[in-house]
């Protein structure tokens, strides 16, 4: 490299004098070589302001992409988002084990969102509890009926998991804006059925050839559903909704794979 000065430190020359007086060089002190790039400010070109006339809003548009808790991939390797959190209450359900309940958890406190965990089993949820967070509480465990007032907000949603059973109670905690409740259900209990087509979103994972009759005629699935359903990987979940349905590869990455183990369907 040359050790002649860079032009961003060039010498520069004082303001003209008499003839009479020396012309005097002012030269700039270089720095020290390890801070040259450091230094260099780092400025765009300058342009010209762009400048909105009022009524010309109208025609302003802002992309945004889909926002949410990322729920997996789907069959074209793309990210699957589910918007969870909205400005009024969501009621979801998960027909499935509580591995991928762990994983929507987790994701969903990624997203800011606290967790409370409303189980029979503290034994199961606890050690997540423990060690999701990196040492702040984002995730609690309450007893069965035991939960109040959430206190959700836009700034702070909240993920109500219920892990009761088959048949749930109903819950006691009220349902407000910015709230969703996520019941994970081990199995299609079909007295249970009825309640769960009310729901803004139901995930099923592998489920017994009967179980996936039932879940044919109470979400409208096709026979390829319903041949699919009985054989299902762990790692896969049909999603469904009021208007569509989509499976789901739930795609868990290394680090959630180190806290919650291999996926599994069974408990």
């Amino acid at each position: 490299m040359s050790n002649s000065a860079p032009s961003g430190y060039a010498p520069r020359r004082a303001a003209q004098q008499p003839s009479t007086q020396a012309t005097q060089v002012i030269v700039a002190a270089r720095p020290e070589r390890g801070n040259e790039l450091r230094l260099i400010p780092a400025r765009g070109p300058r342009l010209e302001k762009h400048i909105l006339e009022p009524d010309a809003f109208d025609a302003l548009a802002l992309p945004v992409g889909d926002d949410g808790v990322v729920i997996g991939t789907d069959q074209s390797s793309r990210t699957a988002v589910l918007g969870m959190f909205k400005p009024r209450a969501v009621d979801m359900a998960l027909i499935g084990g509580a591995y991928l309940a762990q994983l929507l958890a987790l994701r969903a406190t990624a997203t800011g969102a606290r967790v409370v965990v409303e189980t029979a089993r503290p034994q199961l949820w606890g050690p997540l509890a423990q060690n999701a967070g990196g040492g702040q509480q984002v995730i609690a465990v309450v007893p069965v009926r035991r939960v109040g007032g959430l206190g959700a907000t836009a700034a702070s949603p909240v993920l109500l998991l219920r892990d009761a059973g088959a048949r749930p109670p109903r819950s006691s905690a009220p349902k407000t804006p910015w709230m969703t409740t996520l019941t994970l259900v081990p199995f299609l209990d079909p007295k249970y059925g009825g309640q769960l087509i009310t729901l803004d979103h139901v995930a099923i994972q592998q489920v017994s050839p009967q179980e996936a009759e039932l879940a044919a005629r109470l979400f409208r699935l096709g026979p390829q559903d319903v041949s699919a359903l009985p054989t299902l990987l762990p790692e896969l979940a049909l999603w469904t909704a009021r208007r569509g349905r989509q499976y789901v590869f739930s795609a868990p990455t290394r680090d959630e794979t180190s806290l919650l183990g291999a996926p599994r369907r069974m408990d």
